[in-house]
């Protein structure tokens, strides 16, 4: 139990800045004076700086221990976050969350590889549903008490917040977790690792550049380009070396492949979500940070209340039902808020955004531990930073392919109209519903020992 709930501190940091800024993303750009909807990058400048330093994360905790690597990586996205409360202008903030990107790359990646060498893969589920339980209080928290925040003291507080829970965390770590590491460490791939973090970099950055205005940005298409040639590049360099920094091997893996294909265009709608709602609320129904943040709130104590049924109901139906039906569910939860208007009673959007919470729940705990399935240990470091890495690109896939949508629909209005968010939230659940296609390769048998309907070999 202490492992999971440790991991969870970590968790809990991340979930708590990142829902909590979200709501706040309105009246930070009003104190910078840029327009709302560029202050995105706030987002993406982190999940970017995740995505291109995250590959690097199983190694070094192999080679210099998972729980040095931890406690540092703790370290660093605190103080970090001080950084963020402390900036005074829109450059120093990007640059503190690409310095908080780099601490949570190694700190939320290792914590989860700790939790998968600590436990067999029986317990696997319930110990995941452990760690999830206070990770998922940040996410309840976070938009309220960002509005609450933003409305009655000062953003910057939303940073400041980080600071007890990372001291907390560090000393924990300290005299709880083993200091883990493996023998005989291969050298690192310095090659892969800039041509994978270069590219993803350049790829997401060039499509959110490329597309920002009216009529393509030529930059932006040339970042674009470069970072699909250098992704092609590490495909052809990881085939070739015998410690590639991202093991493509694994997606030979059926429950690894599907996890990382279906999981990613489901996260890309999910990633979505808290950045358009608190937007609409705001810019769209003219609510106030306050109210936003109780409204969209529900989200995860809906959430928070299918975390300790999730284990249950993997048992009695198994992995592929409820990925394909439930994912469904979700998908269409997403496009619900397409109808969302200032006229539409607000029980419906109660409703709508609760459901969507607890769909998504169940989807983010079947997903997580159904990568691990078919995974040897000596594969685990792997296997955790190449599915932690597709969880982050889709994550930040989602809030940059949301902005060009607004960007796109709202056209050169001054104010965004209620209309862009219609068709932001339809597309995106569109793209969420395409991981069904992916989910139903799965064998009904998949994941039958993760889900305790099946006993775990004894060698």
């Amino acid at each position: 139990m202490i492992i999971p709930l440790i991991v969870a501190c970590a968790l809990f940091m991340q979930n708590l800045d990142s829902t909590s800024l979200a709501t706040a993303l309105p009246t930070i750009a009003a104190s910078f004076g840029e327009p709302p909807l560029r202050l995105h990058l706030a987002i993406t400048a982190y999940l970017l700086a995740v995505a291109a330093f995250l590959p690097m994360s199983g190694w070094v905790a192999d080679k210099y221990g998972a729980r040095v690597i931890f406690r540092a990586a703790i370290v660093i996205f605190t103080v970090s976050s001080m950084a963020c409360g402390l900036a005074q202008d829109f450059n120093q903030l990007i640059m503190a969350r690409v310095v908080q990107g780099f601490g949570g790359a190694m700190m939320v990646p290792v914590g989860r590889l700790i939790l998968v060498r600590s436990v067999s893969k029986s317990e696997l589920v319930g110990a995941m549903a452990v760690m999830g339980v206070p990770s998922v209080i940040g996410p309840i928290i976070g938009p309220l008490l960002g509005g609450i925040i933003t409305t009655y003291s000062h953003w910057r507080g939303i940073f400041w917040i980080n600071v007890p829970v990372g001291i907390l965390g560090f000393f924990l770590a300290g005299k709880y977790i083993d200091d883990m590491r493996e023998e005989g460490v291969k050298p690192f791939d310095w090659i892969g690792f800039v041509l994978s973090g270069c590219g993803l970099a350049s790829t997401v950055f060039g499509l959110d550049t490329a597309f920002a205005k009216q009529d393509p940005d030529a930059l932006g298409l040339g970042l674009l380009g470069g970072g699909l040639i250098m992704l092609l590049l590490y495909v052809w360099h990881a085939r070739r070396v015998p410690n590639p920094i991202m093991d493509l091997s694994l997606m030979r893996l059926r429950t690894f492949r599907v996890s990382v294909t279906g999981g990613s265009l489901f996260r890309l709608g999910v990633g979505a979500m808290p950045f358009l709602l608190p937007l609409l609320m705001q810019e769209g129904f003219g609510y106030s940070p306050i109210q936003s943040g109780a409204l969209t709130f529900l989200s995860a104590v809906g959430s928070l209340g299918m975390r300790t049924l999730s284990r249950h109901i993997l048992r009695r139906f198994g992995y592929r039902p409820v990925l394909v039906w439930n994912g469904l569910l979700a998908s269409l939860s997403i496009g619900a808020c397409a109808f969302f208007t200032a006229d539409l009673p607000i029980w419906i959007m109660m409703a709508v955004i609760f459901l969507g919470g607890v769909s998504r729940s169940l989807a983010f705990t079947a997903i997580n531990s159904i990568a691990f399935a078919d995974v040897e240990r000596a594969d685990m470091s792997h296997a955790t930073s190449f599915s932690q890495l597709a969880q982050r690109l889709s994550l930040t896939m989602g809030v940059a392919v949301s902005a060009i949508i607004l960007h796109q629909v709202a056209g050169e209005a001054t104010r965004l109209p209620v209309s862009a968010f219609a068709v932001a939230f339809a597309l995106i659940g569109l793209v969420s519903a395409g991981s069904i296609f992916s989910f139903l390769r799965l064998p009904s048998e998949a994941g039958s020992v993760l889900a305790g309907r099946k006993i775990e070999p004894t060698s």
